[in-house]
């Protein structure tokens, strides 16, 4: 029986008693027509319009919404009609001319689409098109609805109740079939170009949008726009965006963990799927993120009402608190580090691969943070390996020649010729800055420390494995030739990219030891070795704790200690800088053991997203 939690629920205890949630597409319902009566009260035979702005994320399931809301009418004679943004779209093959540049031909890789606007993917004149409807429309009076991405965008701000049904990313990605695919773009039967062309135009695209959305509405002195969490259509989450704004304001002054997003892979290792009770069903399991930003999501309990809201939402919301004053210069609203598990325990290898120097990357795809990594080895088994690095002599132009000759010969490269083969020790930490090729073997569960980046894995060589697609795994030889640095060797390895551990703070019988920092990774990763309790500060910055080794830890703010959290074995929280003083509690009968993550403090490059206006003044400039 695991104890790991799958869905981490965080209590947010609001005593505004102005601040409301509602659950159930009942309750919704009901709101939409007690608003329509309110409005014909007096005048029963009167023929008002009451016009509905249902916008929101590609995925989401509006017909549910609407099929109950239809029925809903209809009980009460209430003519109703609905009219959906799709068809207001531009062709697909106009799309696909148009977003070209962001798309490209490459099955894996785009270009990172800053500079689109939604208004970009509709007909020209559509909002003039919907405006003459919606003036035919009012005559016949009842209840009308324009749902669907970009609702509010066409309809130009003029519905009477407003609402966003927003889908988490990975519901998104459960979702990605030959049925279901990229807005405005159709089904496709390859999930890895679905997910490419989401990361690189639609979610940059529509995910700023749904930001400028809240950010105007939570500026509106009236509550007619509300936020709806559609992850569970048959049971959606409502509440006005102003209580939005004052839950996710709360949410960043206390712990926090973030609801980890599970995925089987080629390789996975089966540790995960049983440690974190997996369905039966799946393979393996060959990653778990917790947290990497943009694609988790959290569960906040507020009045015995669970609401799942993105990451990213939070971000946006409270930076400075979360963050920290120095971190938000740096990086802006982007949360930079990011844990995630690599599982081969009883699986196979990783490919062998390189990450993006951040010119290359910012040049090539338009991303404003390369990839630098780290390996923290949790668990292994006896014989495995950790590949870090050329060998001495060898070239990345070497490397590459090898690999392709085993790809035509179908004979199997011989790695250690090539890298680095290192010896995997539990508790050591293997640094990996951009620019170094390097892999994981089988049977380690590997702990990654990172910057806030993860689709940049330019693949060298893939043991001429196919995917569980049954396509041969797409390999990335040109984007690596311009990145592999070949002064990463087995010398630099040894003497620069495996941790030796450092004290550098005693209190009582528990230690923190410095176990990485470089001035080319913008993470520090600290070890701390919990025996009874540990007293700490953010010092305005924040701070990841992953509980490694033991059962279970205790962390309590000391102003505010009824935000206290606990966590086991596996498990990660993050600590907002505004949080300040804290103590670690150990709850379990034996010595615990934490891995501490923050911005490093020798980092000072800002890597920052692109300059945009959002938020009202977005919002101004579209309608």
């Amino acid at each position: 029986m695991t104890t790991f939690q799958s869905f981490p629920i965080n209590h947010v205890n609001v005593q505004d008693k102005s601040i409301s949630i509602h659950r159930g597409t009942d309750t919704w319902c009901s709101l939409i027509l007690s608003t329509y009566k309110q409005a014909t009260e007096g005048d029963p035979d009167s023929k008002h319009t009451l016009f509905i702005s249902l916008d929101g994320t590609n995925g989401a399931d509006f017909h549910t919404l609407l099929h109950s809301l239809h029925f809903a009418c209809e009980q009460e004679n209430i003519p109703t009609t609905q009219h959906f943004t799709a068809e207001f779209l531009k062709s697909e093959s106009e799309l696909r001319s148009e977003m070209a540049h962001y798309l490209t031909d490459n099955r894996a890789f785009g270009y990172t689409a800053t500079d689109v606007q939604p208004i970009q993917y509709f007909q020209n004149g559509a909002k003039t098109v919907w405006s003459q409807r919606a003036t035919e429309l009012s005559a016949n009076g009842g209840i009308v609805v324009l749902y669907g991405p970009g609702a509010s965008l066409i309809s130009g701000g003029e519905s009477d109740l407003n609402f966003y049904a927003d889908y988490s990313r990975e519901n998104q990605q459960k979702r990605h079939s030959p049925q279901f695919g990229n807005f405005g773009f159709g089904g496709s039967s390859d999930r890895v170009e679905i997910y490419k062309n989401c990361y690189f135009l639609e979610w940059p695209v529509w995910e700023t949008y749904r930001n400028d959305w809240l950010a105007f509405w939570a500026d509106q002195p009236h509550q007619n726009a509300y936020y709806m969490d559609m992850n569970r259509p048959d049971e959606p989450i409502w509440l006005p965006v102003t209580s939005l704004k004052h839950v996710l304001h709360k949410t960043s002054h206390q712990p926090f963990r973030v609801k980890p997003f599970f995925s089987p892979g080629i390789w996975g290792g089966q540790y995960l799927k049983e440690l974190c009770g997996l369905p039966d069903e799946w393979p393996n399991c060959a990653w778990s993120f917790e947290p990497i930003a943009p694609e988790n999501t959290l569960l906040l309990r507020i009045d015995g009402i669970t609401l799942e809201v993105p990451f990213t939402l939070l971000m946006e919301a409270s930076p400075n608190d979360i963050m920290g004053k120095r971190n938000v210069e740096l990086f802006g609203s982007y949360f930079p580090i990011r844990f995630n598990y690599l599982d081969t325990m009883e699986g196979g290898y990783l490919s062998l691969q390189v990450h993006p120097n951040q010119e290359y990357i910012e040049s090539q795809f338009n991303q404003h943070m390369t990839q630098q990594e780290s390996y923290y080895v949790m668990k292994n088994k006896p014989g495995a390996k950790v590949y870090l690095g050329l060998k001495d002599g060898v070239t990345g132009d070497q490397l590459l020649k090898a690999s392709e000759e085993a790809h035509h010969s179908r004979v199997p490269l011989d790695l250690p010729s090539y890298v680095n083969e290192c010896p995997s020790e539990k508790g050591t930490l293997y640094l990996i800055p951009p620019g170094t090729v390097h892999c994981s073997g089988q049977n380690n569960l590997v702990l990654e420390i990172s910057s806030t980046t993860w689709w940049f894995t330019f693949k060298i060589y893939d043991y001429l494995r196919k995917d569980a697609d049954g396509k041969p795994r797409p390999m990335n030889p040109e984007h690596a030739r311009h990145n592999i640095n070949d002064s990463i060797d087995t010398s630099a390895v040894e003497s620069g990219l495996i941790s030796r551990p450092t004290v550098i703070r005693n209190q009582g019988n528990n230690s923190e030891e410095l176990l990485g920092q470089r001035d080319d990774l913008l993470f520090q990763v600290r070890r701390l070795t919990l025996q009874d309790t540990w007293i700490a500060d953010t010092g305005g910055e924040f701070v990841m704790y992953n509980l490694v080794e033991g059962a279970r830890v205790r962390l309590v703010p000391t102003a505010n200690e009824e935000a206290a959290v606990e966590w086991g074995y596996a498990e990660a929280y993050i600590v907002p800088a505004s949080v300040g003083e804290y103590r670690l509690e150990n709850l379990s009968g034996s010595t615990c053991t934490l891995i501490a993550a923050k911005v490093s403090p020798d980092w000072n490059l800002p890597l920052l997203p692109p300059n945009r206006t959002s938020g009202t003044e977005a919002f101004d400039a579209f309608w």
